[in-house]
């Protein structure tokens, strides 16, 4: 857990402060804390503090996931973003280089410490001419986004319309988002944290040069009743206790709605892991499916069952299941 940071109380402004009100209270604390020029002990960790929250709050990207996540937070709070904090949202370039994040606090670090994932900036592209720079012009550069899908879209492919929100200055100098709309192949068999390449959706190019490309990070949101461990699926596997004592075929709903028929062995027992190959995610490297077997039993609240029970009890006084369960 880290410890959320108010960058606007930091410098002084108003939630809805203009960039140009942002760089004015930057610069007047500078001028008050930096420690060329202050004599207060505690200058240089007030400037580092300053710094931060300025290269938060003066990049309209980082400003506008900030705003998202700290609504309604307080300075200080016990504060942890969820994974998918940055679904949807539409980055350009690479985002925070690492060695940047690490001259701040953790808490930016997690939030705007991102790799480029393979984003590539503003590419020069030559053209005719024999001068230098002759025909120069510059590819635009690649945006990057988070997407999250159901788990059923890997496992036969779809199309789907995703909303991506990409943060702009307003004719005020104020942040906002502005949205699109893209419809999206997603491959059959894509794996959590793979990219699909949208060729010329990126930022414009200079000139005649091509747009960038966009590429979008694959997430799963989180399902009721599958687990992914790489290309695998793992699910638990209720059932009855006759069926773990004497074996048996039962059936297993997966995620895109299909049914297959799963052979209980004989003797089963809860925990035990049934493993039924090639029914992962599809693909090259096609996964498994993993399932843990769950001994359900009846409720013994209904008269009938409780005298079955009590039946076993009587006819079975020398098991125990303590001795039965302890590892060989």
């Amino acid at each position: 857990m880290l410890e959320f940071k108010d960058y606007y109380k930091v410098l002084g402004v108003a939630r809805d402060a203009t960039a140009d009100q942002i760089k004015k209270a930057y610069r007047k604390l500078a001028r008050q804390y930096h420690p060329d020029v202050s004599s207060q002990a505690d200058a240089a960790d007030r400037m580092s503090q300053i710094n931060e929250a300025y290269a938060a709050l003066s990049d309209v990207e980082r400003r506008a996931a900030y705003d998202t996540l700290g609504r309604g937070r307080q300075q200080g709070e016990r504060f942890s973003p969820s994974p998918d904090w940055e679904e949807g949202f539409e980055f350009s370039g690479a985002g925070v280089a690492g060695t940047e994040a690490d001259q701040f606090s953790d808490f930016f670090s997690q939030l705007f410490g991102r790799s480029s994932g393979g984003a590539r900036g503003p590419q020069p592209r030559g053209g005719g001419g024999s001068g230098a720079g002759a025909g120069f012009a510059m590819r635009g550069e690649d945006h990057h986004a988070r997407i999250v899908l159901d788990l059923k879209d890997a496992l036969s492919g779809a199309t789907r319309q995703v909303t991506l929100r990409s943060p702009r200055h307003d004719a005020q100098g104020r942040a906002t988002l502005v949205e699109r709309k893209l419809d999206v192949t997603i491959p059959m068999g894509i794996r959590a944290g793979q990219r699909i390449r949208l060729a010329g959706q990126g930022g414009a190019g200079g000139g005649n040069a091509p747009a960038g490309d966009l590429l979008l990070e694959v997430q799963f949101r989180p399902h009721p009743r599958f687990e992914i461990e790489g290309a695998d699926l793992i699910a638990d596997l209720p059932v009855a206790p006759w069926e773990a004592a004497l074996g048996g075929i039962v059936p297993v709903e997966l995620p895109d709605g299909s049914r297959l028929k799963v052979r209980v062995p004989e003797g089963a027992q809860g925990g035990q892991r049934l493993t039924v190959r090639g029914k992962g995610l599809p693909g090259p490297n096609r996964g498994d499916l993993e399932l843990i077997v769950q001994v359900v039993l009846p409720d013994a609240r209904d008269p009938k069952i409780r005298a079955l029970y009590e039946t076993m009890a009587r006819e079975l006084p020398d098991f125990d299941a303590r001795s039965a369960a302890a590892p060989v």
